[in-house]
């Protein structure tokens, strides 16, 4: 399953660091961080439960950026 979020980053280096850091996550299938459009698009793996798996994103963005916020 594919879903797309509003995603709140200040720079394109910082987003390419929090798609990065979202691919590595456990339930994620595949990750991109359209800078200009500020939307994050995560393709989940089969079965994964995707409101922990953003949460565990939130997370991991924050680490990257303390500014960083996913609306989902």
């Amino acid at each position: 399953m594919k879903q797309v979020y509003k995603i709140e980053v200040d720079c394109p280096n910082c987003a390419l660091k929090v798609e990065e850091r979202i691919k590595k996550l456990d339930g994620v299938a595949d990750a991109s961080v359209n800078f200009m459009a500020l939307k994050l698009t995560v393709e989940f793996c089969e079965g994964a439960d995707e409101k922990k798996v953003m949460k565990e994103a939130q997370k991991a963005a924050k680490k990257v950026e303390r500014d960083c916020k996913i609306y989902f």
